[in-house]
């Protein structure tokens, strides 16, 4: 009898333990397995989906603070900060690094060959060189697919339905995001299928957004926002220079959406962050990055902003609105 409750409580301490080879590690070393989150904006605008990520970790039996330390940084849309966050992380030995965006992904990338890199919304993942391949990524890289580059012309196609008489696109990017670069490339034949003359709004920096919506006036019936570390940091002022000017917007991100924006169709964000909770699970268990597929999205939501549209003097068709996932009014 003694023996038998002597293996269960073996057994119940192999479930509950952390990962045998981080356990080693930090037992050796004195410290906890450590996450490194990259932030590509500020922790206020992304507390949410940081929440959803600790919470799904938890849920898999790592605790922040007792078996699991968490490093936090953030870009605060700056790119030229995801070099030095990811320098910062590789001197801090972190035990795996949590990319939230493309470009800080791709600066981890370059930073470190050995330490687990996990993106949690990566537009393309093989196109911009993050990994080799979907089904088997290779390297020290690996995370969730966020297809926004392949669902550009499913936005014109809701876009067009709230502004039937659109003829003039401009599109908004940071060109500079090798992401964003490849959304437009998508983005401009999908339009031109559709008959509309693009113009596109190079913006580099958050100082480039005034002057871009300077030269617009005129030009454009409406406004598709690249989703980008800049951009969504900038994301109230530049829906408030585009409510100024009466340009309807679609973006990409619900948050575009509930700062002012008119509509959005994309992945859901908390949801990617649940999932890559999931696969810095598995690394900190012993899996390797590189023998990870790439996840696809699962879920996709489009968002309505009813009193942007009412605003804007524009009426939502009521089938449209039936598809919405979420209205804001």
């Amino acid at each position: 009898m003694a023996s038998y409750i002597g293996r269960r409580k073996f057994l119940a301490t192999l479930g509950s333990a952390a990962a045998w080879p981080l356990a080693t590690r930090a037992q050796q070393s004195g410290k906890l397995p450590t996450i490194g989150f990259l932030g590509s904006a500020a922790a206020a605008t992304q507390g949410q989906w940081v929440a959803a990520f600790v919470q799904r970790l938890r849920d898999l039996g790592w605790i922040e603070g007792h078996n699991l330390a968490i490093e936090y940084r953030w870009a605060e849309g700056r790119s030229e900060r995801f070099a030095e966050i990811a320098a910062e992380f590789v001197r801090l030995k972190v035990d795996v690094i949590v990319a939230v965006t493309t470009p800080a992904a791709l600066a981890a990338k370059q930073a470190t060959s050995v330490i687990p890199i996990v993106f949690a919304a990566a537009s393309d993942p093989v196109g911009t060189g993050l990994v080799a391949s979907l089904a088997r990524p290779g390297a020290n890289v690996t995370g969730l697919s966020s297809l926004i580059s392949d669902t550009g012309g499913k936005r014109l196609e809701f876009l067009r339905e709230v502004v039937p008489s659109l003829h003039r696109l401009a599109i908004m990017a940071n060109v500079s995001n090798p992401a964003v670069a490849l959304q437009v490339g998508e983005v401009q034949p999908a339009a031109r299928t559709f008959g509309l003359e693009v113009a596109i709004s190079e913006v580099r920096r958050a100082e480039d957004i005034a002057s871009a919506f300077d030269a617009l006036k005129g030009r454009a019936d409406a406004l598709y926002v690249c989703a980008d570390p800049l951009t969504y940091t900038n994301r109230i002022r530049i829906n408030t220079l585009a409510l100024g000017m009466r340009l309807p917007t679609m973006h990409g991100i619900r948050e575009y959406v509930e700062a002012g924006g008119l509509m959005s169709y994309g992945v859901n964000i908390l949801d990617q962050f649940r999932r890559n909770a999931e696969y810095v699970d598995k690394i900190l268990r012993g899996a390797k990055p590189g023998d990870l597929p790439i996840e696809q999205p699962t879920k996709f939501d489009l968002v309505i902003n009813l009193t942007t549209a009412k605003a804007l003097g524009l009426e939502v068709p009521p089938s449209l609105l039936a598809r919405a996932d979420e209205v804001i009014e």
